[in-house]
Protein backbone atom coordinates (compact mmCIF):
# COMPACT_ATOMS: atom_id res chain seq x y z
CA UNK A 1 0.00 0.00 0.00
CA UNK A 2 1.35 3.40 -0.92
CA UNK A 3 2.26 5.45 2.12
CA UNK A 4 1.17 9.05 2.53
CA UNK A 5 3.55 11.87 3.28
CA UNK A 6 4.01 15.52 2.45
CA UNK A 7 7.11 17.40 1.46
CA UNK A 8 7.31 18.28 5.13
CA UNK A 9 5.44 16.84 8.08
CA UNK A 10 2.10 18.34 9.01
CA UNK A 11 1.43 18.14 12.72
CA UNK A 12 -2.29 18.76 13.01
CA UNK A 13 -4.76 16.38 11.37
CA UNK A 14 -8.50 16.08 11.08
CA UNK A 15 -37.01 32.25 -23.21
CA UNK A 16 -35.24 31.52 -26.68
CA UNK A 17 -33.23 34.07 -28.63
CA UNK A 18 -31.41 32.92 -31.78
CA UNK A 19 -27.85 34.17 -32.10
CA UNK A 20 -27.74 37.23 -34.32
CA UNK A 21 -24.40 37.87 -35.96
CA UNK A 22 -23.84 41.23 -34.29
CA UNK A 23 -25.40 40.73 -30.88
CA UNK A 24 -23.97 37.29 -30.11
CA UNK A 25 -20.56 37.40 -31.73
CA UNK A 26 -18.13 35.27 -29.75
CA UNK A 27 -15.34 37.37 -28.33
CA UNK A 28 -11.94 35.69 -28.39
CA UNK A 29 -9.67 37.68 -26.16
CA UNK A 30 -5.91 37.91 -25.99
CA UNK A 31 -5.59 40.53 -23.25
CA UNK A 32 -6.99 40.88 -19.73
CA UNK A 33 -10.77 40.64 -19.48
CA UNK A 34 -12.47 43.77 -18.28
CA UNK A 35 -15.62 42.21 -16.85
CA UNK A 36 -16.15 42.34 -13.10
CA UNK A 37 -16.80 38.86 -11.65
CA UNK A 38 -20.26 38.40 -10.26
CA UNK A 39 -20.95 36.99 -6.80
CA UNK A 40 -21.79 33.29 -6.63
CA UNK A 41 -20.44 30.29 -4.78
CA UNK A 42 -17.13 32.07 -4.29
CA UNK A 43 -18.73 34.91 -2.36
CA UNK A 44 -16.79 37.80 -0.86
CA UNK A 45 -14.83 36.50 2.14
CA UNK A 46 -15.62 37.73 5.62
CA UNK A 47 -13.25 40.07 7.40
CA UNK A 48 -10.70 38.29 9.55
CA UNK A 49 -9.84 39.24 13.11
CA UNK A 50 -6.38 40.07 14.42
CA UNK A 51 -6.52 36.91 16.53
CA UNK A 52 -7.22 34.80 13.44
CA UNK A 53 -4.30 36.39 11.60
CA UNK A 54 -2.04 35.62 14.53
CA UNK A 55 -3.29 32.03 14.60
CA UNK A 56 -2.65 31.56 10.86
CA UNK A 57 0.83 33.03 11.09
CA UNK A 58 1.71 30.85 14.07
CA UNK A 59 0.34 27.72 12.34
CA UNK A 60 2.56 28.33 9.30
CA UNK A 61 5.67 28.97 11.42
CA UNK A 62 5.11 25.82 13.47
CA UNK A 63 4.54 23.64 10.42
CA UNK A 64 0.94 22.89 11.35
CA UNK A 65 -0.19 24.13 7.92
CA UNK A 66 1.85 24.72 4.73
CA UNK A 67 3.33 28.13 4.05
CA UNK A 68 1.69 30.64 1.74
CA UNK A 69 1.36 28.98 -1.71
CA UNK A 70 3.51 26.02 -0.61
CA UNK A 71 2.47 22.78 -2.33
CA UNK A 72 2.19 19.58 -0.29
CA UNK A 73 0.80 16.22 -1.37
CA UNK A 74 0.75 12.52 -0.64
CA UNK A 75 3.48 10.37 -2.16
CA UNK A 76 1.04 8.69 -4.56
CA UNK A 77 0.19 11.98 -6.32
CA UNK A 78 2.36 13.88 -8.80
CA UNK A 79 1.72 17.50 -9.77
CA UNK A 80 2.29 17.45 -13.53
CA UNK A 81 1.41 21.00 -14.52
CA UNK A 82 -0.22 24.30 -13.65
CA UNK A 83 -1.55 26.73 -16.25
CA UNK A 84 -2.23 30.15 -14.67
CA UNK A 85 -5.15 32.36 -15.61
CA UNK A 86 -4.63 34.39 -18.74
CA UNK A 87 -7.14 36.64 -20.51
CA UNK A 88 -10.04 35.58 -18.30
CA UNK A 89 -9.26 37.11 -14.93
CA UNK A 90 -12.45 36.16 -13.10
CA UNK A 91 -13.17 33.27 -10.73
CA UNK A 92 -12.44 29.85 -12.22
CA UNK A 93 -15.41 27.48 -11.92
CA UNK A 94 -16.43 24.07 -13.29
CA UNK A 95 -14.87 21.70 -15.88
CA UNK A 96 -16.09 19.48 -18.74
CA UNK A 97 -14.20 17.16 -21.11
CA UNK A 98 -14.42 15.87 -24.66
CA UNK A 99 -11.76 13.87 -26.46
CA UNK A 100 -8.43 15.63 -26.06
CA UNK A 101 -10.04 18.83 -24.78
CA UNK A 102 -10.87 20.26 -21.36
CA UNK A 103 -13.37 23.10 -21.05
CA UNK A 104 -12.88 25.38 -18.06
CA UNK A 105 -15.56 27.76 -16.85
CA UNK A 106 -14.69 31.20 -15.52
CA UNK A 107 -16.97 34.00 -14.33
CA UNK A 108 -15.70 36.00 -17.32
CA UNK A 109 -16.33 33.25 -19.92
CA UNK A 110 -14.64 29.93 -20.69
CA UNK A 111 -11.29 28.54 -21.80
CA UNK A 112 -10.57 25.48 -23.95
CA UNK A 113 -7.41 23.45 -23.36
CA UNK A 114 -5.79 20.80 -25.52
CA UNK A 115 -4.76 18.18 -22.92
CA UNK A 116 -3.11 15.73 -25.33
CA UNK A 117 0.01 16.23 -23.22
CA UNK A 118 -1.16 16.54 -19.60
CA UNK A 119 2.28 17.85 -18.63
CA UNK A 120 1.83 20.83 -20.94
CA UNK A 121 -1.81 21.76 -21.67
CA UNK A 122 -2.21 24.25 -24.52
CA UNK A 123 -4.82 26.98 -24.70
CA UNK A 124 -6.97 26.56 -27.80
CA UNK A 125 -9.45 29.39 -27.20
CA UNK A 126 -10.55 31.89 -24.58
CA UNK A 127 -14.07 33.24 -24.88
CA UNK A 128 -15.13 36.39 -23.09
CA UNK A 129 -18.78 36.03 -22.05
CA UNK A 130 -19.25 37.27 -18.48
CA UNK A 131 -21.98 36.01 -16.17
CA UNK A 132 -21.48 33.93 -13.05
CA UNK A 133 -21.04 31.09 -12.54
CA UNK A 134 -20.57 30.02 -16.12
CA UNK A 135 -21.14 26.42 -15.05
CA UNK A 136 -20.10 24.51 -18.17
CA UNK A 137 -21.02 21.29 -20.03
CA UNK A 138 -20.52 19.88 -23.51
CA UNK A 139 -22.40 17.41 -25.70
CA UNK A 140 -21.33 16.70 -29.27
CA UNK A 141 -20.91 20.03 -31.04
CA UNK A 142 -22.70 21.99 -28.33
CA UNK A 143 -21.42 23.78 -25.23
CA UNK A 144 -23.69 25.12 -22.50
CA UNK A 145 -23.09 27.94 -19.98
CA UNK A 146 -25.16 28.87 -16.92
CA UNK A 147 -25.78 32.53 -16.13
CA UNK A 148 -26.93 33.21 -12.58
CA UNK A 149 -26.27 36.92 -12.31
CA UNK A 150 -28.38 39.84 -13.42
CA UNK A 151 -27.23 40.93 -16.90
CA UNK A 152 -28.34 43.81 -19.10
CA UNK A 153 -29.13 41.36 -21.94
CA UNK A 154 -28.27 37.84 -23.15
CA UNK A 155 -25.24 38.82 -25.22
CA UNK A 156 -21.58 38.25 -24.42
CA UNK A 157 -21.12 42.00 -24.17
CA UNK A 158 -23.74 42.39 -21.42
CA UNK A 159 -23.01 44.24 -18.18
CA UNK A 160 -24.20 43.71 -14.64
CA UNK A 161 -27.32 45.48 -13.49
CA UNK A 162 -29.59 45.30 -10.43
CA UNK A 163 -31.75 42.17 -10.32
CA UNK A 164 -34.74 44.40 -9.57
CA UNK A 165 -34.62 45.73 -13.14
CA UNK A 166 -37.43 44.26 -15.27
CA UNK A 167 -35.08 43.99 -18.24
CA UNK A 168 -32.56 41.81 -16.39
CA UNK A 169 -31.55 38.57 -18.12
CA UNK A 170 -30.40 35.25 -16.60
CA UNK A 171 -30.48 31.72 -18.02
CA UNK A 172 -28.69 29.31 -20.39
CA UNK A 173 -26.34 30.15 -23.25
CA UNK A 174 -25.55 27.69 -26.05
CA UNK A 175 -22.43 27.63 -28.22
CA UNK A 176 -21.41 25.66 -31.29
CA UNK A 177 -17.96 24.15 -30.65
CA UNK A 178 -17.53 22.18 -33.87
CA UNK A 179 -14.49 24.41 -34.38
CA UNK A 180 -12.73 24.38 -30.98
CA UNK A 181 -10.59 27.35 -31.98
CA UNK A 182 -13.58 29.49 -32.85
CA UNK A 183 -16.69 28.72 -30.74
CA UNK A 184 -19.86 30.43 -31.93
CA UNK A 185 -22.70 31.63 -29.69
CA UNK A 186 -25.91 30.31 -31.24
CA UNK A 187 -28.80 30.57 -28.77
CA UNK A 188 -30.01 31.61 -25.35
CA UNK A 189 -32.91 30.54 -23.13
CA UNK A 190 -34.04 32.78 -20.28
CA UNK A 191 -35.04 30.94 -17.11
CA UNK A 192 -36.78 32.06 -13.94
CA UNK A 193 -34.20 32.78 -11.22
CA UNK A 194 -31.39 32.21 -13.72
CA UNK A 195 -29.19 29.11 -13.91
CA UNK A 196 -26.80 28.59 -11.02
CA UNK A 197 -25.82 25.16 -12.31
CA UNK A 198 -27.21 22.76 -14.90
CA UNK A 199 -27.15 19.07 -15.76
CA UNK A 200 -27.40 17.38 -19.16
CA UNK A 201 -29.57 14.36 -19.89
CA UNK A 202 -28.39 13.64 -23.45
CA UNK A 203 -30.60 11.73 -25.85
CA UNK A 204 -29.80 10.86 -29.47
CA UNK A 205 -31.79 13.65 -31.14
CA UNK A 206 -32.15 16.07 -28.26
CA UNK A 207 -30.40 17.21 -25.13
CA UNK A 208 -32.45 17.83 -22.00
CA UNK A 209 -31.07 20.32 -19.49
CA UNK A 210 -32.05 20.37 -15.83
CA UNK A 211 -31.54 23.95 -14.69
CA UNK A 212 -30.88 24.40 -10.97
CA UNK A 213 -31.54 27.81 -9.46
CA UNK A 214 -32.63 29.13 -6.11
CA UNK A 215 -32.83 32.09 -3.68
CA UNK A 216 -35.91 33.81 -5.02
CA UNK A 217 -36.92 37.18 -3.67
CA UNK A 218 -40.18 39.01 -3.98
CA UNK A 219 -38.18 42.06 -5.07
CA UNK A 220 -36.88 40.29 -8.20
CA UNK A 221 -39.42 40.52 -11.06
CA UNK A 222 -38.15 37.35 -12.78
CA UNK A 223 -37.76 35.29 -9.61
CA UNK A 224 -40.96 35.25 -7.63
CA UNK A 225 -41.45 32.72 -4.82
CA UNK A 226 -42.35 29.96 -4.52
CA UNK A 227 -39.59 28.44 -6.65
CA UNK A 228 -39.79 24.80 -5.57
CA UNK A 229 -38.69 22.98 -8.72
CA UNK A 230 -36.27 22.93 -11.64
CA UNK A 231 -36.52 24.15 -15.21
CA UNK A 232 -36.28 21.53 -17.98
CA UNK A 233 -35.00 22.75 -21.37
CA UNK A 234 -35.13 20.71 -24.58
CA UNK A 235 -32.33 21.40 -27.07
CA UNK A 236 -32.66 19.88 -30.58
CA UNK A 237 -29.10 18.94 -31.58
CA UNK A 238 -29.60 19.90 -35.22
CA UNK A 239 -31.46 23.12 -34.42
CA UNK A 240 -30.28 24.51 -31.06
CA UNK A 241 -31.82 27.86 -31.94
CA UNK A 242 -35.19 26.16 -31.33
CA UNK A 243 -34.32 25.29 -27.72
CA UNK A 244 -37.21 25.86 -25.33
CA UNK A 245 -38.46 25.27 -21.81
CA UNK A 246 -40.65 22.16 -21.76
CA UNK A 247 -41.42 21.72 -18.07
CA UNK A 248 -41.01 23.05 -14.56
CA UNK A 249 -41.54 19.98 -12.34
CA UNK A 250 -42.55 20.77 -8.77
CA UNK A 251 -40.15 18.84 -6.53
CA UNK A 252 -41.24 20.23 -3.16
CA UNK A 253 -45.03 20.53 -3.04
CA UNK A 254 -44.82 21.19 0.71
CA UNK A 255 -42.27 23.96 0.21
CA UNK A 256 -39.23 21.95 1.27
CA UNK A 257 -37.11 22.47 4.35
CA UNK A 258 -38.30 25.66 6.11
CA UNK A 259 -34.82 26.28 7.54
CA UNK A 260 -34.45 29.52 9.46
CA UNK A 261 -36.20 29.66 12.82
CA UNK A 262 -37.63 26.15 12.41
CA UNK A 263 -34.23 24.58 11.69
CA UNK A 264 -31.57 27.11 12.75
CA UNK A 265 -28.46 27.14 10.61
CA UNK A 266 -30.15 25.24 7.78
CA UNK A 267 -30.93 26.80 4.39
CA UNK A 268 -34.56 27.23 3.43
CA UNK A 269 -35.28 25.14 0.33
CA UNK A 270 -36.29 27.33 -2.61
CA UNK A 271 -34.99 25.27 -5.52
CA UNK A 272 -31.93 23.07 -6.11
CA UNK A 273 -28.24 23.88 -6.21
CA UNK A 274 -27.11 20.90 -8.26
CA UNK A 275 -28.42 17.64 -9.73
CA UNK A 276 -26.42 14.61 -10.83
CA UNK A 277 -27.99 12.09 -13.21
CA UNK A 278 -27.07 8.46 -13.85
CA UNK A 279 -28.86 7.90 -17.18
CA UNK A 280 -27.97 4.19 -17.40
CA UNK A 281 -30.00 3.63 -14.22
CA UNK A 282 -32.70 6.26 -14.89
CA UNK A 283 -31.75 7.92 -11.61
CA UNK A 284 -30.87 11.39 -10.41
CA UNK A 285 -29.82 12.81 -7.06
CA UNK A 286 -30.55 16.42 -6.19
CA UNK A 287 -28.80 18.63 -3.66
CA UNK A 288 -31.46 21.19 -2.90
CA UNK A 289 -30.39 23.65 -0.20
CA UNK A 290 -32.16 22.12 2.82
CA UNK A 291 -33.01 18.78 1.23
CA UNK A 292 -31.40 15.83 -0.54
CA UNK A 293 -33.58 13.97 -3.04
CA UNK A 294 -33.55 10.84 -5.20
CA UNK A 295 -35.38 11.05 -8.54
CA UNK A 296 -36.65 8.73 -11.25
CA UNK A 297 -35.79 10.16 -14.71
CA UNK A 298 -37.20 7.46 -17.03
CA UNK A 299 -39.03 10.33 -18.69
CA UNK A 300 -36.27 12.98 -18.79
CA UNK A 301 -38.77 15.79 -19.25
CA UNK A 302 -40.73 14.72 -16.17
CA UNK A 303 -38.40 13.72 -13.30
CA UNK A 304 -40.20 12.43 -10.22
CA UNK A 305 -39.06 12.38 -6.60
CA UNK A 306 -38.62 8.88 -5.10
CA UNK A 307 -37.22 9.84 -1.70
CA UNK A 308 -36.17 12.90 0.24
CA UNK A 309 -33.91 13.37 3.28
CA UNK A 310 -32.85 16.19 5.58
CA UNK A 311 -30.02 16.63 8.09
CA UNK A 312 -30.94 19.47 10.40
CA UNK A 313 -28.06 18.78 12.78
CA UNK A 314 -24.96 18.93 10.60
CA UNK A 315 -25.90 20.02 7.04
CA UNK A 316 -26.29 23.74 6.33
CA UNK A 317 -26.58 23.73 2.52
CA UNK A 318 -27.01 20.62 0.34
CA UNK A 319 -24.66 21.51 -2.51
CA UNK A 320 -23.95 18.56 -4.85
CA UNK A 321 -24.38 14.80 -5.26
CA UNK A 322 -22.36 11.88 -6.63
CA UNK A 323 -23.49 8.27 -7.23
CA UNK A 324 -21.20 5.30 -6.86
CA UNK A 325 -20.93 3.04 -9.91
CA UNK A 326 -23.47 0.47 -8.65
CA UNK A 327 -26.06 3.16 -7.94
CA UNK A 328 -26.55 1.94 -4.38
CA UNK A 329 -24.87 4.95 -2.71
CA UNK A 330 -24.99 8.73 -2.98
CA UNK A 331 -22.45 11.19 -1.61
CA UNK A 332 -24.00 14.58 -0.82
CA UNK A 333 -21.85 17.61 -0.02
CA UNK A 334 -22.57 20.37 2.48
CA UNK A 335 -21.37 23.83 1.45
CA UNK A 336 -21.20 25.32 4.93
CA UNK A 337 -20.33 29.01 4.78
CA UNK A 338 -21.13 29.31 1.08
CA UNK A 339 -17.59 28.43 0.02
CA UNK A 340 -16.09 31.64 1.43
CA UNK A 341 -15.47 30.62 5.03
CA UNK A 342 -12.75 28.74 6.89
CA UNK A 343 -14.66 25.65 8.03
CA UNK A 344 -11.98 22.91 7.95
CA UNK A 345 -10.69 23.49 11.44
CA UNK A 346 -10.88 22.03 14.92
CA UNK A 347 -13.61 24.43 16.03
CA UNK A 348 -16.02 23.35 13.26
CA UNK A 349 -15.15 19.66 13.65
CA UNK A 350 -15.46 16.62 11.37
CA UNK A 351 -19.20 16.54 10.66
CA UNK A 352 -20.11 20.05 9.54
CA UNK A 353 -19.10 21.19 6.08
CA UNK A 354 -18.53 17.53 5.23
CA UNK A 355 -19.79 14.88 2.83
CA UNK A 356 -22.79 12.80 3.85
CA UNK A 357 -22.71 9.18 2.61
CA UNK A 358 -26.10 7.55 2.01
CA UNK A 359 -26.93 4.01 0.95
CA UNK A 360 -29.82 3.49 -1.47
CA UNK A 361 -31.91 0.61 -0.19
CA UNK A 362 -35.04 -1.04 -1.62
CA UNK A 363 -36.36 -1.26 -5.16
CA UNK A 364 -38.17 0.93 -7.67
CA UNK A 365 -40.29 3.70 -6.24
CA UNK A 366 -39.75 2.28 -2.75
CA UNK A 367 -36.01 3.06 -2.71
CA UNK A 368 -34.82 5.03 0.31
CA UNK A 369 -31.75 7.07 1.17
CA UNK A 370 -30.22 5.78 4.43
CA UNK A 371 -27.48 7.78 6.15
CA UNK A 372 -24.26 5.91 6.98
CA UNK A 373 -21.47 8.38 7.79
CA UNK A 374 -19.69 11.69 7.17
CA UNK A 375 -16.38 12.29 5.44
CA UNK A 376 -14.20 15.37 5.83
CA UNK A 377 -10.55 15.91 4.95
CA UNK A 378 -8.37 14.88 7.91
CA UNK A 379 -6.07 17.93 7.77
CA UNK A 380 -6.91 21.14 9.59
CA UNK A 381 -6.70 24.23 7.42
CA UNK A 382 -5.71 27.74 8.47
CA UNK A 383 -8.05 30.47 9.65
CA UNK A 384 -7.51 32.40 6.39
CA UNK A 385 -8.34 29.45 4.10
CA UNK A 386 -11.84 29.07 2.70
CA UNK A 387 -12.47 25.33 2.82
CA UNK A 388 -15.51 23.09 2.50
CA UNK A 389 -16.70 20.03 0.55
CA UNK A 390 -17.09 20.88 -3.15
CA UNK A 391 -17.17 19.26 -6.61
CA UNK A 392 -15.71 15.80 -7.26
CA UNK A 393 -16.11 12.66 -9.34
CA UNK A 394 -15.93 8.89 -9.15
CA UNK A 395 -12.64 7.20 -10.11
CA UNK A 396 -13.77 4.15 -12.15
CA UNK A 397 -12.45 1.09 -10.29
CA UNK A 398 -14.56 -2.07 -10.45
CA UNK A 399 -15.64 -3.31 -7.06
CA UNK A 400 -14.56 -0.19 -5.17
CA UNK A 401 -16.10 3.21 -4.49
CA UNK A 402 -13.35 5.82 -4.79
CA UNK A 403 -13.80 9.53 -5.34
CA UNK A 404 -11.61 12.56 -6.01
CA UNK A 405 -12.95 15.82 -4.65
CA UNK A 406 -12.20 19.54 -4.44
CA UNK A 407 -12.17 21.32 -1.07
CA UNK A 408 -11.34 24.89 -2.14
CA UNK A 409 -8.18 25.85 -0.17
CA UNK A 410 -8.37 22.47 1.54
CA UNK A 411 -7.05 21.18 -1.78
CA UNK A 412 -7.91 17.88 -3.42
CA UNK A 413 -8.74 14.64 -1.61
CA UNK A 414 -8.88 11.08 -2.98
CA UNK A 415 -10.94 8.89 -0.70
CA UNK A 416 -12.49 5.42 -0.53
CA UNK A 417 -16.08 4.89 0.61
CA UNK A 418 -16.47 1.24 -0.38
CA UNK A 419 -17.48 0.75 3.25
CA UNK A 420 -20.12 3.46 3.59
CA UNK A 421 -19.62 3.62 7.34
CA UNK A 422 -15.80 3.91 7.25
CA UNK A 423 -14.62 6.31 4.52
CA UNK A 424 -10.85 6.70 4.29
CA UNK A 425 -8.58 9.16 2.51
CA UNK A 426 -5.95 7.54 0.27
CA UNK A 427 -4.31 10.60 -1.29
CA UNK A 428 -4.28 14.40 -1.32
CA UNK A 429 -2.85 17.56 -2.89
CA UNK A 430 -3.05 21.08 -1.52
CA UNK A 431 -1.46 24.50 -1.50
CA UNK A 432 -0.85 26.60 1.57
CA UNK A 433 -3.07 29.64 2.12
CA UNK A 434 -3.20 32.40 -0.46
CA UNK A 435 -2.52 34.79 2.40
CA UNK A 436 -1.66 34.54 6.09
CA UNK A 437 -3.25 37.91 6.83
CA UNK A 438 -6.46 38.12 4.78
CA UNK A 439 -9.29 35.70 4.06
CA UNK A 440 -8.75 35.52 0.28
CA UNK A 441 -11.01 33.17 -1.69
CA UNK A 442 -9.25 30.47 -3.68
CA UNK A 443 -8.50 26.78 -4.01
CA UNK A 444 -9.86 23.97 -6.14
CA UNK A 445 -13.44 24.53 -7.34
CA UNK A 446 -13.68 21.19 -9.19
CA UNK A 447 -11.38 18.17 -9.14
CA UNK A 448 -12.33 15.41 -11.62
CA UNK A 449 -10.82 12.16 -12.91
CA UNK A 450 -10.72 11.91 -16.71
CA UNK A 451 -8.93 9.27 -18.75
CA UNK A 452 -6.08 8.56 -16.35
CA UNK A 453 -5.48 11.99 -14.81
CA UNK A 454 -6.98 14.33 -12.23
CA UNK A 455 -7.84 17.82 -13.48
CA UNK A 456 -8.55 20.72 -11.15
CA UNK A 457 -9.78 24.24 -11.82
CA UNK A 458 -8.32 26.39 -9.05
CA UNK A 459 -10.28 29.57 -8.39
CA UNK A 460 -7.16 31.70 -8.18
CA UNK A 461 -4.19 29.65 -9.37
CA UNK A 462 -5.49 28.22 -12.64
CA UNK A 463 -5.68 24.79 -14.24
CA UNK A 464 -3.84 21.92 -12.52
CA UNK A 465 -3.12 18.40 -13.76
CA UNK A 466 -2.27 15.60 -11.32
CA UNK A 467 -1.30 11.97 -11.75
CA UNK A 468 -2.40 9.38 -9.21
CA UNK A 469 -0.25 6.25 -8.89
CA UNK A 470 -1.79 3.81 -6.44
CA UNK A 471 -2.55 0.10 -6.78
CA UNK A 472 -6.08 0.76 -5.53
CA UNK A 473 -6.83 3.17 -8.36
CA UNK A 474 -4.48 1.93 -11.11
CA UNK A 475 -7.24 -0.16 -12.82
CA UNK A 476 -9.02 3.11 -13.65
CA UNK A 477 -6.18 4.02 -16.04
CA UNK A 478 -7.50 1.40 -18.48
CA UNK A 479 -10.94 3.05 -18.66
CA UNK A 480 -11.59 5.69 -21.32
CA UNK A 481 -14.59 7.85 -22.12
CA UNK A 482 -15.04 10.13 -25.13
CA UNK A 483 -16.89 12.81 -23.19
CA UNK A 484 -17.39 13.66 -19.53
CA UNK A 485 -19.75 16.04 -17.81
CA UNK A 486 -19.39 14.90 -14.23
CA UNK A 487 -23.00 15.69 -13.29
CA UNK A 488 -24.01 13.31 -16.10
CA UNK A 489 -22.33 10.22 -14.72
CA UNK A 490 -21.38 7.56 -17.26
CA UNK A 491 -21.74 3.84 -16.62
CA UNK A 492 -18.08 3.02 -17.09
CA UNK A 493 -18.46 -0.76 -17.25
CA UNK A 494 -21.74 -1.47 -19.06
CA UNK A 495 -20.97 -1.91 -22.76
CA UNK A 496 -24.66 -2.15 -23.63
CA UNK A 497 -25.65 1.33 -22.48
CA UNK A 498 -25.71 4.33 -24.78
CA UNK A 499 -22.57 6.04 -23.43
CA UNK A 500 -19.49 6.08 -25.63
CA UNK A 501 -16.65 4.37 -23.78
CA UNK A 502 -14.27 1.47 -23.91
CA UNK A 503 -11.65 -0.30 -21.83
CA UNK A 504 -8.14 -0.27 -23.23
Amino acid sequence: MTSLHTTRVRRRRLGVAAAAAGLFATLLVAGPAVATPDPGDASAPAKISAAAVADATAAIKSGEIPGVDEIVHSSNIQHLSNTPKDALAGTNSDLAFQGKYAFAGNYDGFRIFDISNPKAPKTVAQVLCPGSQNDITVSGDLLFLSTDSSRSDNSCSSVTQPASEKSSWEGMKIFDISDKRNPQYVAAVETACGSHTHTLVPERKDVYIYVSSYSPSASFPDCQPPHDGITVIKVPRKAPEKSSIVNFPLLFPDGGNPGGTTNPGVSTTSGCHDITVLPSKDLAAGACMGDGILLDIKNPARPKVIDRVQDNVNFAFWHSATFNQDADKVVFTDELGGGGAATCNEAIGPNKGADGIYDIVGRGDHRKLVFRSYYKIPRYQGSTENCVAHNGSIIPVKGRDIMVQAWYQGGISVWDFTNSSRPTEIGYFERGPLSATTNATGGSWSAYYYNGYIYSNDIAKGFDVLKLDDRRTDPAKRVRVDELNVQTQPDYFDRDNHHDHHDD
